[in-house]
């Protein structure tokens, strides 16, 4: 994701985007922030950088400038177009592989709890009488809302804590993708219902 779209590979590292937030005073991870723009995304927000750094902030409650303000803005306009892309090269922002189960996996519930206030940020200032959400992406926010809790357990061997990982890992990489073409599909059909007018070609 941040290597073919972006072309800038070093602009999304997890650590620097970590200290940028200490040195500003924030509490929050980089995994939270990034969840929380895929969120504001997954909900139907336009992907226009300073939108998405404005949403970001009052989603969580954040202030954010300087160098930090700018990597947010590339990360959410990098994230928009991963989000479109047709190899579904979407990932989550998290910690390098070699970092503890336990602090990788608490990035991980971070991530899921900034989806879910981006995403409703967005939704409860849209009118969504017409829209809905579908079944399915109804199930895939309560179920993110279940890996807000997740942690490892100290009994599982390290290996079954690896596995465990990967899998929500991989089902939070292709949720926010189906709850982003939801949300796209239903702004498809109600500007242009079965048996109207389409747009001409």
């Amino acid at each position: 994701m941040y290597d073919e779209l972006s072309g800038e590979a070093t602009i999304f590292d997890f650590d620097e985007i970590a200290n940028l937030l200490l040195e500003q005073g924030q509490e929050a991870s980089p995994a939270e922030l990034h969840g929380c723009l895929s969120g504001l995304l997954a909900a139907g927000a336009t992907p226009e950088p300073e939108v998405g750094l404005d949403a970001l902030g009052q989603a969580l409650d954040l202030v954010l400038h300087g160098e930090l303000a700018d990597q947010m803005m590339q990360l959410y306009r990098v994230t928009a177009a991963a989000l479109e892309d047709e190899e579904f090269d979407f990932h989550p922002l998290m910690p390098d592989d070699e970092v503890d189960i336990a602090v990788r996996t608490a990035a991980l519930a971070s991530w899921c709890r900034g989806f879910l206030s981006g995403f409703a940020h967005v939704t409860a200032g849209t009118d969504k009488g017409g829209s809905p959400l579908s079944t399915d992406s109804s199930e895939i926010l309560r179920d993110f809302a279940a890996i807000c809790e997740a942690a490892v357990d100290e009994d599982d061997e390290e290996d079954e804590s690896e596995g465990a990982y990967m899998e929500l890992i991989e089902f939070a990489r292709f949720a926010a993708l189906n709850v982003y073409m939801d949300s796209r599909s239903a702004v498809e059909q109600k500007d242009f219902p079965p048996g109207g007018d389409q747009p001409a070609h």
